[in-house]
């Protein structure tokens, strides 16, 4: 736990990307495996479920520390991280002895507090407390809570295994892939030393249901014009669904997320239609929601999602289609390193026409001059835009400029009030940061009312950050647990990508993706949008008290 602790500390510290990659390497070098696979678990973002409520945690440090319960709160609401304000209220453990090792704390304390009652869950964390300083106790509570997040990407995570292993990142990037689907199954030491085995990256039969790291594109930041020829490039709708592997290897079929996923249950259909390819594959392609020629909204492929079952009816009402757009591996060779041509040519020929369920995403191909106008017609087509990627390159991992451009439509815009606020985390835990804004509603009686639509944490400066933190502390009229209600004069333009229908919420729709756009001190609040406009902007039905 030491080393572990130590390693936190080191990557908190720097934001130099050569500094935390040799820590990582450091670490990695020098950990036992089955400490290293646990590490290697929680830098790539699996951590385990909250297995303490945070409210008993924040008690039993202010018990412990002879502070009343009014005063820990308070320590709370300034800090802003619960991690942090228990390490800060706990008084020093007496005398230390060695902390036990990053597993074992893992599997004999953290662990069997899942499912415990609330008198074992003080007496194991108690214990815990007086064996780690305050180092150690820090990273011991940000585990417990849930919430443990490092400054360290997991691209610098696969950079330093792939050079202790002395592979390609790229071969390590595809055996560390399929990660989420292990959550509930404990890393081993002897997983751990398989990873890290130089070999030349063939799938084994043990991991015949891996997908491979996807490629990633970044937002076209010019006009298509300046990219070249237009014949060096393949041009393709950008689908609104979920970006997936279909695979088929032998016996195993499995279809991966890009989060890394496993969803085939909530697909069966198409697990099936893998059986339709001629040979072993592996394809790259989106899941969509889908009758007749053209994709249904993304909310109702939402209603397919996290199930463990899908009755037939269920499929009959949420028909769905694979679309494939590439493909990465052919009865058991992998194609990545050819040509975007190459993979096409070849992915045309395994796709069965006129399959129900798996299909081909068509090309199109308009010149330059024309592409303009026919990403207009993105949002009639239910998609997001257009997909721009070169011909000759080959299939990478992650995000490599260059290569494949996404060229999206405008998003929607509106005009909302803030009305609530909370903390944020991380580096932000001292501010607020996490704002919900609201829109006008037309009442009956010619009155209005102003209704939450959207919460949105990202588009700000530091600076304007730390403007609006200032108001709400200035402005607050009530609070309620962490959030403060404000008066509602802040006005911000905020973007989203779609609107659908919601019961879930007051205004009875929902927004995808919003974010701030910028702040508006030229607006007053009542000149702020209404939830009428709203509906507008998706054709949705505007009804009474809109």
């Amino acid at each position: 736990m030491r080393r572990f602790a130590a390693l936190y500390a080191q990557l908190d510290a720097t934001t130099r990307t050569t500094a935390k990659v040799a820590a990582l390497v450091a670490y990695f070098r020098a950990a036992p495996p089955a400490d290293a696979a646990w590490a290697l678990r929680f830098l790539t973002g699996e951590v385990p479920r909250r297995a303490v409520p945070a409210r008993t945690l924040l008690r039993w440090a202010g018990e412990a520390s002879a502070l009343p319960t009014w005063l820990s709160d308070e320590c709370y609401d300034a800090v802003g991280d619960l991690a942090e304000t228990i390490t800060l209220l706990l008084p020093p453990a007496d005398a230390l002895a060695e902390p036990p090792p990053l597993h074992q704390l893992i599997t004999q304390t953290l662990l069997p507090l899942q499912g415990a009652d609330e008198t074992r869950q003080r007496e194991v964390i108690s214990d815990a407390w007086c064996g780690l300083d305050s180092g150690q106790r820090l990273v011991f509570h940000k585990l417990i809570t849930g919430v443990f997040r490092v400054g360290v990407a997991r691209t610098l995570v696969v950079r330093a295994l792939a050079e202790i292993a002395g592979i390609p990142p790229a071969v390590m990037a595809h055996r560390m892939s399929g990660g989420a689907a292990r959550v509930d199954t404990a890393p081993t030491a002897e997983a751990h030393l398989r990873l890290l085995a130089g070999s030349d990256g063939a799938v084994s039969s043990d991991d015949a249901a891996k997908p491979y790291p996807f490629f990633l594109a970044h937002p076209l930041p010019t006009t298509p014009e300046e990219l070249g020829l237009r014949g060096d490039w393949q041009v393709e709708w950008k689908w609104d669904g979920i970006r997936s592997q279909l695979l088929r290897r032998g016996a195993t079929v499995a279809l991966w997320s890009r989060g890394e996923d496993l969803i085939g249950d909530a697909f069966p259909e198409l697990i099936a239609s893998a059986a339709w390819l001629p040979t072993d594959a592996v394809l790259d392609g989106e899941v969509l929601a889908w009758t007749g020629d053209a994709p249904l909204p993304f909310a109702s492929l939402q209603r397919r999602l996290n199930r463990k079952r899908v009755s037939a009816k269920m499929q009959r009402e949420v028909p769905v289609v694979f679309l494939a757009y590439d493909l990465l591996e052919v009865d058991g060779v992998d194609w990545r390193g050819r040509t975007l041509a190459e993979r096409r040519a070849r992915l045309e020929q395994l796709i069965p026409a006129m399959h129900p369920r798996l299909r081909l995403s068509p090309i199109v191909s308009d010149d330059w001059p024309l592409l303009t106008a026919r990403r207009d017609e993105a949002r009639a087509r239910g998609v997001e835009g257009l997909m721009l990627k070169r011909r000759d390159a080959p299939y990478g991992v992650g995000r490599i400029t260059g290569a494949w451009w996404k060229w999206k439509i405008a998003p929607f815009e509106l005009d909302a009030v803030l009305v609530y606020a909370q903390r944020g985390h991380g580096r932000r835990a001292g501010l607020y940061t996490d704002y919900t804004f609201a829109v006008w509603r037309e009442n009956a009686d010619g009155s209005r009312t102003l209704v939450p639509v959207a919460k949105a944490y990202s588009g700000l400066t530091d600076a304007e950050i730390r403007d609006v933190d200032r108001f709400i502390r200035g402005h607050t009229t009530e609070t309620f647990g962490p959030v403060r209600a404000v008066t509602p004069e802040l006005v911000f333009t905020l973007h989203f990508e779609g609107i659908q229908i919601s019961k879930r919420h007051q205004s009875g729709i929902a927004v995808r993706f919003p974010r701030m756009a910028r702040m508006r001190p030229d607006k007053r609040a009542a000149d702020a949008d209404t939830l009428g406009h709203l509906r507008a902007l998706a054709d949705l039905p505007v009804s009474a008290g809109a």
